[in-house]
């Protein structure tokens, strides 16, 4: 092929995961430059922790680059040293939940294999990304990078810090406002009361890495519905999938009702209702798309955080952190928000509203803040992206969940029109796609997209790995 450069911004798991496909299935010519400016590749949010409590929220067996290598890492991981090392990452049924620096590894280790093997030329650039000019990528070091594509692989800034807490709390030492930077839960003595607004993955890693420092003292977690991560299927059982071809109503309401009821058959068959939750993530990009715009807001204002508990499971060793701990009586959760906060010579007073009615008045010595990514505010999060954004170049998905992109995940101008080089990959398409945060569909888009960018036919699952 003739000469091409492909430059990649965001070397997280979906920068990697792209740069990946794009060597396997490139000829000579082809150039890929991935911009990140971590020593390793795939340690995004997800992948970067270098807490050993932290772990995959599913089995390794169902997490690999792509369909046709259905339990790569799995093999990987247990063949090498780092499952001697950490004999809980393997659970009493067998399955392994490795620490997610694991899997890290297992990509980097993947991208320097067809580094070295790949006609295709991959490059990792230890730079961050400011400002595209033309088809030129500026960094932060001053180079100017000739690109005829550019594809766009930030998912996750920073969580956002509620207006009532940043106004109360500015400066306050034991308010801790970004539970993924390093060390921030260090300062955390062994009996401090702590309180955790948000109940999802994110409090579970924070439960988890107080456990594994030795914090002893009262926790409270509170969120608006006070719902818990639900816990991975236990055992091997067969997909239950459903009859997508019965006729269905493309509404919020109508998919609810049919999951309740293919949950009470699955139950009547004696099988868990993961499998049905299973089957409808797998499926979750072709439902979405067929929602209209007012369903999909209808979505996630009413049902995103039941979705959520059930699709967004935790792996066991946590889920039993939080089952001791709560058994203990040292961890509560609470469904309330929060009414009132102030700051007391070094305490945190809380007043909580319940859903059930009245007040509960807590102290606390740190408040850790745990709602999330901040994703309606990602094209503000970044230098780049802002720059792309004041020029009207990208803008803000109509559901306010990452960048508009059209069904080519080509980028979108204020005027609606696509960038016909300039592409988004990975969590920040999903207003457009849907189901779009997991491993796999991450992965399945990353590779859709490689053979997008370089006019190869996407294929099968069974035509990539024939029987």
């Amino acid at each position: 092929m003739a000469e091409k450069h492909i430059v990649i911004i965001g070397g997280g798991f979906t920068g990697t995961a792209l740069a990946i496909h794009l060597a396997r299935l490139g000829t000579a010519g082809l150039k890929v430059t991935i911009i990140e400016p971590r020593k390793q590749l795939a340690q995004g949010v997800a992948y970067g922790t270098r807490d050993p409590a932290h772990r995959i929220n599913v089995p390794a067996s169902r997490m690999q680059l792509s369909a046709a290598e259905e339990g790569d890492f799995d093999r990987w991981y247990r063949a090498s040293a780092a499952l001697d090392t950490d004999p809980d990452a393997l659970w009493y049924d067998g399955k392994v939940y490795p620490q997610r620096g694991q899997f890290a590894a297992y990509v980097a280790a993947r991208f320097a294999e067809e580094k070295s093997a790949s006609p295709v030329v991959l490059h990792h650039l230890r730079d961050k990304a400011v400002a595209l000019n033309g088809n030129d990528v500026v960094t932060f070091s001053g180079q100017r990078i000739a690109a005829d594509e550019v594809v766009l692989a930030i998912s996750h800034p920073p969580p956002a810090l509620p207006h009532k807490l940043a106004e109360a709390l500015y400066g306050h030492p034991g308010l801790i406002a970004n539970p993924w930077r390093h060390d921030a839960l260090a300062a955390v003595e062994q009996d401090d009361r702590v309180a955790i607004i948000g109940s999802g993955l994110t409090m579970s890693d924070v439960v988890a890495s107080l456990q594994r420092q030795g914090h002893r003292g009262e926790i409270v977690v509170f969120s608006r519905r006070g719902q818990l991560p639900r816990n991975n299927l236990s055992g091997n059982f067969d997909p239950r999938p459903l009859d997508y071809d019965r006729p269905q109503q493309a509404t919020a309401q109508a998919w609810l009702k049919r999951i309740r009821s293919e949950v009470r058959e699955a139950a009547a068959e004696n099988l868990p209702w993961q499998l049905v939750l299973d089957d409808i993530r797998q499926n979750g990009q072709r439902i979405w798309q067929q929602l209209s715009l007012k369903e999909q807001r209808r979505f996630l204002r009413h049902l995103r955080p039941w979705w959520d508990v059930h699709r967004y499971r935790i792996a066991p060793q946590v889920s039993e952190v939080l089952e001791q701990r709560q058994q203990s009586g040292k961890l509560r959760v609470i469904a309330a928000r929060l009414d009132q906060i102030s700051a007391d010579n070094g305490a945190i007073n809380l007043t909580l509203k319940p859903r059930t009615g009245g007040a509960e008045t807590l102290t606390v010595d740190r408040l850790i803040v745990t709602t999330g990514p901040a994703h309606g505010a990602l094209l503000q999060s970044d230098a780049l992206l802002s720059q792309l954004a004041a020029k009207g170049t990208v803008q803000a998905d109509p559901l306010a969940l990452g960048i508009h992109v059209n069904a080519a995940s080509q980028t979108l101008n204020e005027q609606g029109d696509a960038n016909p080089h300039l592409y988004v990959v990975g969590p920040a398409a999903r207003g457009r796609f849907g189901e779009l945060m997991g491993l796999p569909q991450v992965a399945e888009h990353a590779e859709s997209l490689a053979c997008q960018l370089l006019g190869v036919p996407s294929l099968t699952a069974r035509e990539r790995c024939p029987a």
